[in-house]
This record gives structure tokens, C-alpha cells and sequence, in this order.
């Protein structure tokens, strides 16, 4: 083992080599030793920064194709000794081990590229040796992290406690988030793959600090998984303040309803995380028009998202229309953007770029006292070739379509939830409510007989045949429901009596 006075010493090997070979050199400025391996060594040493081999450091050669490369006492010896700890010190001695001082590691990108050769056992173990003892040795897992390490280096001769705690917390971050990719992989590659796996291993990283929360005095902050992009880190915001954490929330279910019926023109705006109007047309304008006229009242202060970009057209109907505090689409026409933001200030205006499919996650989790409810995440499993007719009277081309639509936009609406929509508006739309009833008479309320002749969509099964006639009394041509009630019957007779088509999907969409 060397003395007091030999070189500190850094192992350098990395798989992302952003700034590794600036951080050599400017270690090497500093006096210290370098080690290294395989590709990190070669990119150091072509940089003409002095580097000593692995393979010669421990005087043994890198074995089942680099399999093992770096597990040798000589290296986790020399990072996990306690300099504080006499014992260790003599083992040091005798074992002819120098310490190590600094150990800059990252990981194979196992998310993008899974497999069993991208599972690194050697460099896990050396970022984690290394955060375990912080108190002596510091440990860099991210390039951005290079130039406040030489910083403080330059001015200090050594890290501060601090800054080896924080450099810590990184690294078990970084092998969490590794470990926990590798688990995913093995579940999505099982022969017999269950719905929902026996552990569920989160690993995230603060993205966007919030404004706030859900309200002004609670903390909010937007997640994303680490080592993957979000949508939203693509988002390009054009005018108004920092957004909240209901902004974000809200806008993502505006952009997920509009995006998930069809390439038609279509608008969703939004108001607490339920629709409060939805329409497709054969124009955004008018899509957008008849969205706002759904309910007027309820638009102002929601949030607006289209499918399409955003014309001259349709942004005078916005100016005409009730103030929105976001408005999300995957684009502006000229000069769209400067006269949103003249007549609406405080309006935040969002880019984001359609999906490339249905948006959605595997699963959804939910937190609750002491733990986790976890599902998978909500979809639309049965189409319109799946539903059944159950009434005597068959629905006519329009009457299905109206259907479809207004079943659609039910999925996405927090039950006990009642659509009530015609040619492709939905004039009708009732949310959270502790009975079926109710929200019927609310939904037909809000229509005000503009569904007459469309479709009624019930996201559960009517109980009893009084939901079936205040859908009828609303004009209800057509109503759509999962069925699978004991009363049934009772309600399809209903419909028979009224005249009434009746469709069950077999599905259920009930939303919290």
C-alpha cells in the first residue's frame, strides 16, 4: 500500500462517456492516478491523459468476455476500505491494496437496449461500494455532476461531506432505477406473463418543479421514469405561468380524450378532470364551437385540447369564447400563437406532438393509506362489432354511430357518468354523481334537447327502468350500456316500451 503522500486515485469506467475524457485530464491536472478499462480506457488514453489498465492494476487479465473485469480485491478492497478503521488499514497493508478514492461509473441503458449481456454485474457493484462508503470515497454517476467535482477538487483539495452524500444518493438512485428496468424486462419476456406482476419497482426522477399542488400550500412536482422521456418533456410551452399540478393533470386528460377519437377534427375541453364538452366535425372551428356551446358556463377556466393544429379560424372562435387557462394542440398556424396570447395573457399555450398511438400505460397505481391500489390501466377492450342489440327495435346506421361516440367519451368521464350526444357532439355530459338518476337528469339538463334523436351512454349497467325512461325523456334514440343487471330485463322492456334501441358493450367504464 502506498503512503500519506501517493497520488489520490479515480477509477474511471462508464458506458455514456459525455465528459469522461475532460474529467480525466483534469484529474490527471490535479495529480491524481487514473484507472480504467475497455472503452473508457481507450477513449482516455487516445486523449494522450496518462490511464493505467485494469488488467495491469490487479495483475489479472479481463476474462469470460469481459464478464469479469473490475471484481478483484485489489479494486473493491481499495474502494471500501474505512481509512478510520486500523483493521482495515492493515489489510490494506498487507494485501498490497491502494486506496481509491473516486469511482465515476454508469451503466449499460438497459431500458433501450434489454438483454442478458446488458445486465452488468462489476459496475453495479462498484458504484454501490463505492455510495456505501462516501465517508471516504466519492462517487460520480452522472456527467453533469464532472465539472462541480473538478470545481470543488481545484478548491478544496477534496469533496465535502455534503457534496460526497448527495454524489451517494445518486448512485443508489442510479442502480435502483437499473435494477428495477431488468425486473420490468423479465416480467414483459415470462412465458406466462400474469396481468398485474408480484412486485411493481418505481423508479423516478423530479422532472418539473410545480408552481404548486393540488392547492397553493402543498409542495407539487411532476415525476417521469428514470433513464425514459415523457410526453410532456417534449411539451413546449408559449406563454403564461409556470403550470400547476392540476394544469398538468387536466391538460393530460384533455389530450388523451382528444386523441383518442379518431383523426377527425376534434376538440375536449375540459374542467376538473372531466369533459365538459367534446365534439368531432369536418372543421376544427367547428368542432371547437360546438365543444364550447356544450357548456358554455363550465368552459371558462378549463382546458382546451384539439388533435389537429390550431387555424386563423378557430382562434377566432376561441376569442369569442370563454377564457382557457391551457390550450394544448400538436401545432399553431401563423400568427395563431401571437393572438392567443394578446387576447389571452395568462392562457398557458401548449405544443405537444400527437401520439404516435393511443396514448396510455401498462398499469395505474393509486396510492392509499399504508400502500398502493395498482390496475391495469384503463382501455376500451369491446367495439361496436362486439355489442349486442337487446332491445326489439334495431338502431339505424346514425343511431350506432351516435353510440359509439357517446360511449367513448363516457369511458372518460368519472362515474356514475351519463353522455347524452348527437353527430358527434356531446351536448350532454354528467360526472361524478352518487346515482344514475341524477346524473341523467343533469346531463339531460345540460343538453337541453339538442341530443334529441342521438344516444344516451351509461358508463355501468341501469339498476332499474328509471334511468331508461329519463333517457327517453331526453331523447334518447338509443342507449348504450354495459347491461348485466339482475333487472335487465326490466330495462330492456323499458326501452321496448319507449321504443327505445337498447345495446349492452359487456364492458363496464367506471372511473375514479
Amino acid at each position: 500500500m502506498s503512503d500519506a503522500s501517493s497520488p489520490r486515485r479515480a477509477l474511471l469506467s462508464v458506458f455514456d462517456k459525455t465528459g469522461v475524457v475532460d474529467l480525466a485530464r483534469g484529474l490527471h491536472d490535479l495529480g491524481w492516478e487514473l484507472i480504467s478499462s475497455g472503452g473508457t480506457a481507450r477513449a482516455i488514453s487516445d486523449a494522450d491523459v496518462p490511464v493505467i489498465d485494469v488488467a495491469v492494476y490487479t495483475g489479472s487479465p479481463i476474462m469470460l468476455g469481459h464478464r469479469v473485469v473490475t471484481l478483484h480485491p485489489r479494486i473493491h478492497g481499495g474502494i471500501l476500505a474505512n481509512r478510520d478503521d486500523p483493521e482495515h488499514h492493515a489489510d490494506l497493508v498487507a494485501n498490497d491494496i491502494d486506496p481509491i478514492d473516486l469511482v465515476v461509473g454508469n451503466l449499460y441503458p438497459f431500458r433501450r437496449e434489454p438483454g442478458i449481456e446488458m445486465i452488468d454485474i462489476g459496475g453495479p457493484t462498484m458504484v454501490r461500494g463505492a455510495a456505501k462508503n462516501h465517508a471516504h470515497v466519492g462517487i460520480a454517476v452522472d456527467p453533469a455532476d464532472y465539472d462541480g467535482i473538478l470545481a470543488e477538487l481545484r478548491l478544496n483539495g477534496w469533496l465535502s461531506a455534503t457534496t460526497r452524500r448527495r454524489l451517494a444518493r445518486a448512485a443508489f438512485a442510479h442502480t435502483a432505477a437499473y435494477d428495477a428496468a431488468i425486473v420490468e424486462w423479465l416480467d414483459a419476456t415470462d412465458d406466462t406473463p400474469t396481468a398485474l406482476p408480484p412486485t411493481v419497482h418505481l423508479s423516478l426522477e423530479r422532472a418539473d418543479v410545480l408552481r404548486y399542488g393540488e392547492n397553493p400550500h402543498q409542495a407539487g412536482a411532476r415525476y417521469r421514469r428514470i433513464g425514459e422521456s415523457s410526453m410532456w418533456d417534449n411539451v413546449e410551452q408559449h406563454s403564461g405561468l409556470a403550470l400547476s399540478y392540476l394544469n398538468l393533470f387536466d391538460a393530460d386528460a384533455a389530450w388523451r380524450l382528444a386523441h383518442d377519437l379518431g383523426t377527425e377534427p376534434t376538440v375536449a375541453i375540459i374542467k376538473h378532470a372531466n369533459p365538459c364538452g367534446v365534439a368531432v366535425a369536418d372543421t376544427l372551428v367547428s368542432a371547437y364551437q360546438h365543444a364550447f356551446d356544450c357548456d358554455s358556463r363550465s368552459a371558462f377556466g378549463g382546458i382546451v385540447a384539439t388533435n389537429q393544429m390550431i387555424d386563423l379560424d378557430t382562434v377566432e372562435a376561441m376569442e369569442a369564447a370563454a377564457q382557457a387557462d391551457v390550450v394544448i394542440a400538436p401545432g399553431y398556424g401563423d400568427g395563431v400563437i401571437e393572438r392567443l396570447i394578446t387576447k389571452r395573457r395568462n392562457t398557458r399555450i401548449l405544443t405537444a406532438a400527437a401520439p404516435a398511438a393511443a396514448p396510455g400505460e401498462a398499469i395505474e397505481l393509486r396510492q392509499i393509506q399504508g400502500g398502493f391500489l395498482v390496475q391495469q390501466a384503463h382501455h376500451f377492450e369491446s367495439t361496436v362489432a362486439d355489442w349486442q342489440v337487446v332491445s326489439a327495435r334495431q338502431p339505424t346506421e346514425r343511431e350506432l354511430a351516435d353510440a359509439a361516440f357517446a360511449w367513448r367519451v363516457c369511458g372518460h368521464v368519472n362515474s356514475n357518468a351519463i353522455v347524452l350526444a348527437k353527430d358527434g357532439v356531446a351536448w350532454g355530459i354528467a360526472a361524478g354523481q352518487q346515482n344514475r338518476v341524477e346524473s341523467g337528469e343533469i346531463a339531460a339538463s345540460k343538453a337541453a334537447g339538442r341530443a334529441e334523436g342521438g344516444a344516451c351512454a351509461s358508463d355501468a349497467f341501469y339498476p332499474f327502468p328509471d334511468g331508461i325512461h329519463a333517457a327517453a325523456d331526453a331523447g334518447a334514440a338509443i342507449i348504450v350500456q354495459p347491461g348485466g343487471s339482475v333487472g335487465d330485463d326490466a330495462t330492456v322492456a323499458a326501452a321496448d316500451e319507449r321504443g327505445v334501441v337498447m345495446v349492452f358493450t359487456g364492458e363496464r367504464h367506471f372511473l375514479h
